[in-house]
């Protein structure tokens, strides 16, 4: 009888050491895998569309120009 609850502690112990250890965190790698991926990603996306973004910066700064322009047309001294 002694020998049975000696083993069943036993195994109880190991299993509750094996549960913790399988359930610990571990500092991963996975989050700077991911930066590097997005980064990679967004660099190749800036490579490829280098023209496209240059000229949809152009529009947009001809715009607010041409709006800032026409704001202090309005204005008299």
């Amino acid at each position: 009888m002694m020998w049975r609850e000696y083993v069943g502690r036993k195994i109880r112990r190991m299993g509750r050491k094996l549960v913790g250890m399988g359930m610990r965190k571990e500092p991963g790698i996975d989050g700077i895998l991911v930066t590097v991926g997005l980064c990679i990603i967004a660099l190749l996306l800036c490579v490829v569309m280098k023209d496209s973004l240059k000229a949809f910066i152009e529009t947009i700064v001809n715009a607010m120009t041409s709006e800032a322009q026409n704001i202090l047309k309005g204005v008299t001294p």
